[in-house]
C-alpha cells in the first residue's frame, strides 16, 4: 500500500511536468533550443502564449524557424511575396504582444 501512495504521489508531481514539454509549442520548443541567454523556460513560455494569441499555427511554423536562421527572417521581411507583407504585419503584431506581456 505504501508503494502504491508513493507512486501515486509520484505520479501526480510528474504528471504536469511530462504534460509541459509534451505540449510545448513550436515557437516555445525553438526558443528552447536556440542559444540565446535570455531564453528561458519560462520566457520561451510566455512568448509561445503570446504567439497562440496572434499567430495561426502555420504562421508559427515560419516564426519558429528565425530562432535558427535569423537571417530568414530579414529575407521574409524583404520578400516581395503578399503572403509574407501580411505575415510580417501579424509577426510585428505578435513582437508587440510578446513585449507586452513578457517584459
Amino acid at each position: 500500500m505504501k508503494r502504491f501512495i508513493t507512486a501515486a504521489i509520484f505520479a501526480a508531481i510528474a504528471m504536469p511536468v511530462v504534460a509541459s514539454f509534451s505540449q510545448a509549442g513550436t515557437i516555445e520548443r525553438a526558443c528552447n533550443r536556440s542559444d540565446r541567454s535570455a531564453a528561458t523556460r519560462a520566457m520561451c513560455g510566455c512568448i509561445q502564449d503570446a504567439a497562440d494569441i496572434t499567430l495561426s499555427g502555420t504562421d508559427q511554423r515560419l516564426a519558429a524557424t528565425f530562432f535558427q536562421d535569423p537571417h530568414r527572417a530579414q529575407e521574409v521581411r524583404q520578400s516581395d511575396r503578399s503572403a509574407h507583407e501580411r505575415f510580417w504585419l501579424r509577426y510585428r503584431s505578435f513582437g508587440q504582444t510578446a513585449e507586452a506581456m513578457c517584459s
